[in-house]
């Protein structure tokens, strides 16, 4: 769901061979092509930057594409914990990540991401940001441990929250649905939080805990 501003201010920026071969892997690989707008990627760098974050986690590798956004801003001290239920996928954007060389930056942990962010939990984890961008049926349990992961000032990202248009027709009720519409109004009604959605694309939303 591009629409022309979004090509346009694409269209701004040179071509980006990380992020293409990235793309060239996962169609090699059989793999949807589903990672991070072109925009929010670089959004995504920004913000890592801008909020000195250092310890960052990820729910859903993918190819890695969102991997190196998030560790490109985070500098040589960046580390990131990337959570990934299927190993294929994992060995996939680990070789990404590798190339674009981040691969001392990244561990993987493989599996059910509640179970993994269970264990981080058990084991004192703290991290300072966090990019949501997984099953959507798993998006409110995700918030949740993100927010007790969550050092204080930490940034929460969610990708696709309008779900192609899904999130917001009433006639919808489906348990993904219904799930991304219970973590947008959380993320817009948790008073631990300072946040807002950016409309473009298939919606993001930001949040800042206090």
């Amino acid at each position: 769901m591009t629409n022309e501003n979004e090509q346009y201010a694409d269209s701004l920026y040179k071509e980006d061979l990380d992020l293409i071969r990235v793309r060239e892997t996962l169609a090699a690989n059989g793999m949807p092509d589903i990672s991070v707008a072109e925009g929010y990627g670089r959004l995504l760098t920004m913000l890592v930057a801008m909020s000195g974050a250092k310890q960052l986690l990820e729910v859903g590798a993918l190819g890695g594409y969102s991997g190196i956004c998030l560790l490109r801003g985070a500098g040589e001290a960046g580390r990131l914990t990337s959570l990934e239920l299927k190993a294929e996928y994992a060995e996939v954007a680990r070789g990404n990540v590798e190339a674009a060389g981040f691969g001392q930056a990244v561990t993987f942990k493989i599996g059910d991401g509640k179970a993994s962010l269970e264990q981080l939990k058990a084991e004192g984890q703290q991290f300072d940001f966090f990019f949501i961008d997984a099953d959507k049926e798993g998006y409110p349990v995700y918030l949740e441990y993100a927010l007790a992961l969550a050092t204080p000032g930490a940034v929460i990202v969610g990708d696709n929250v309008f779900l192609r248009g899904r999130t917001m027709n009433a006639a919808r009720v489906g348990p993904a649905i219904q799930a991304v519409r219970a973590f947008n109004e959380r993320i817009a009604s948790d008073e631990r939080l300072l946040s807002t959605v950016l409309p473009g694309y298939d919606g993001l939303a930001i949040a800042i805990v206090k």
